[in-house]
């Protein structure tokens, strides 16, 4: 009889199967994807709690970090008053609308924290941020 079988061994195609490959490359991207934009380079500090927050990282945010002694950070350097102004002012002129957000300790002078949001503003800077921690309960 001339029955033909359904099932049996199957003649493998020329060329190089790259199904697997591409599925490693994609889990990899993911990985990639997911851990590029995990924090934000600063200073650690104690971080005073709010009930809402809003994530505002992004590539090009710059951090402003104030310790509890009251030295100020740019993107975990210290700078004085003067310096900050010239570094972002120089940032300004090379991309204009790049976000800011400022990273003060629970324990700094408010007067030291309002000094670097009068420096922003001055700076018209519109894109600012005030960091804050997660309330408790």
């Amino acid at each position: 009889m001339g029955y033909k079988a359904k099932f049996g061994i199957k003649k493998r195609e020329k060329g190089i199967n790259v199904t697997p490959f591409v599925d490693v490359l994609l889990v990899v991207l993911v990985i990639f994807i997911l851990t590029s934009n995990a924090s934000i380079p600063g200073i650690e500090v104690n971080l005073p709690k709010a009930s809402n927050s809003t994530a505002l990282e992004k590539p090009k945010t710059k951090a402003i970090t104030i310790d509890p002694s009251g030295q100020v950070f740019l993107d975990a350097y210290p700078v004085t008053m003067t310096e900050l102004e010239d570094r972002l002012r120089t940032e300004r002129a090379t991309s204009p609308d790049f976000p800011v957000i400022v990273r003060g300790d629970a324990q700094v002078q408010y007067a030291r924290v309002v000094e670097v949001l009068d420096l922003l503003r001055r700076l018209e800077l519109a894109q600012v941020g005030l960091v804050t921690g997660k309330a408790q309960g």
